[in-house]
């Protein structure tokens, strides 16, 4: 169903509270005048720690594209994460790489809303926050998440992503 509030969202965002509402997220996408491109600025845009905010990161593992959600108060320490998620080795994929995997831009990178499901670990330090927030396909557009919807929304896999 679409309403006024959705329809004058970017079309990437349409797309992901699309995917939203279909999988029954009751949190809405909202479009901020302010960037939401890095951790640090979403927090500052949503009054909220660092660490609630769920960076969609992509990287490479034998040549297939994986998404890790990662709390923005943690570096992604991809020795370690490869190990405990028996993966091969992974490497920060390119702007061309993420654009091509999700249909979305570095910054923007939601969790839903690709051309395909990836394969998606989310950082365990997520549990921490009862409400978190994702990008929803633009480096302005974000929507309230919780640790344990982003699980079921992506099939992901919880896992520590710092050693």
């Amino acid at each position: 169903m679409s309403s006024p509030q959705h329809d004058a969202l970017p079309t990437r965002s349409r797309q992901v509270a699309a995917c939203l509402a279909e999988a029954g997220v009751p949190g809405q996408v909202r479009e901020l005048a302010e960037s939401t491109r890095t951790a640090a600025e979403a927090a500052a845009a949503l009054n909220c720690d660092v660490g609630a905010i769920a960076n969609s990161l992509v990287f490479l593992s034998d040549d297939e594209p994986v998404l890790v959600l990662t709390s923005g108060r943690h570096k992604v320490d991809t020795d370690a994460l490869a190990a405990h998620w028996g993966r091969g080795r992974l490497r920060r994929a390119s702007a061309e790489q993420v654009r091509e995997a999700t249909g979305q831009a570095i910054g923007g990178v939601a969790p839903v809303g690709h051309p395909r499901q990836l394969p998606t670990v989310v950082d365990e330090a997520l549990t921490d926050h009862p409400q978190i927030w994702a990008a929803a396909g633009t480096p302005r557009t974000v929507f309230p998440t919780t640790a344990s919807e982003l699980l079921r929304l992506t099939n992901g896999t919880l896992l520590a992503v710092t050693s």
